[in-house]
């Protein structure tokens, strides 16, 4: 899984193991996330996690509270470049 999110995010986004497997275990708590055991593709046993419901609707969401984040800020610089 931490391979998986450095592919997807180009290297951008590297997660420590210690890091990640508590906070899946603090979604999956909360009700954000459910799991099952399966077997991977060689055969070893797995935990595969998906979205509940909730899970969905927290990350429509917090996506939608980082989206206004990124337009406050954008703003704020370009406000402070038309200054300089």
């Amino acid at each position: 899984m931490l391979l998986r999110i450095q592919q997807i995010s180009g290297g951008t986004l590297s997660i420590e193991q210690g890091a990640l497997y508590p906070a899946l275990y603090r979604l999956e708590h909360h009700g954000l996330l459910a799991s099952e055991w399966g077997s991977s593709e060689n055969n070893r046993r797995a935990k595969y996690y998906t979205l509940t419901g909730a899970g969905r609707k927290r990350l429509h969401e917090e996506t939608e509270g980082w989206n206004r984040l990124v337009s406050a800020m954008a703003a704020a610089l370009r406000a402070r470049a038309e200054e300089a």
